[in-house]
């Protein structure tokens, strides 16, 4: 259960910003390739100040915004795939403990009422209760250190 719900967050938050990064690229797909194209005849009827918007006009065509090289698309591709590999490997190991304590589980499930089990049942039921008489005669019948 802790674990599905875990998975869950976390595709949740993958899918989210997927989602998001989905979003701004069809946003900046819309617009148009070149900007609308500046009436500078309309600025120079209307601006008093003669030559202001000569000047405006020649910066303006005179700027050349660098375009930034994408460096990174291809580090994210392989972090992703890793972490896809990773999530996988960890649900197959989640998958096989389950398996194990669902078998665990059986055999508590299935097994005689402690009030109604003897000694031997008990050993054979938990192999880690069985005490070793012949090697410790004495008690408590183990090492010293397993106590």
């Amino acid at each position: 259960m802790i674990l599905s719900v875990k998975v869950t967050v976390v595709v949740c938050c993958r899918c989210t910003r997927k989602t998001r990064s989905d979003t701004i690229a069809a946003k900046l797909s819309s617009l148009p390739e070149a900007p609308a194209a500046i009436d500078w005849s309309y600025y120079r009827s209307a601006v008093a100040k003669a030559g202001l918007v000569d000047e405006f006009e020649k910066k303006f065509k005179a700027l050349q915004i660098p375009v930034p090289v994408d460096t990174q698309t291809s580090a994210i591709n392989l972090q992703e795939a890793e972490a896809d590999k990773s999530a996988t490997a960890y649900i197959e190991a989640s998958k096989v403990r389950a398996a194990e304590y669902q078998k665990e589980l059986d055999k508590f499930t299935n097994m005689i009422p402690f009030d109604q089990m003897t000694i031997e049942d008990l050993n054979n039921t938990f192999p880690e209760t069985k005490l070793d008489k012949v090697k410790y005669p004495y008690w408590p019948h183990k090492p010293i250190a397993d106590l």
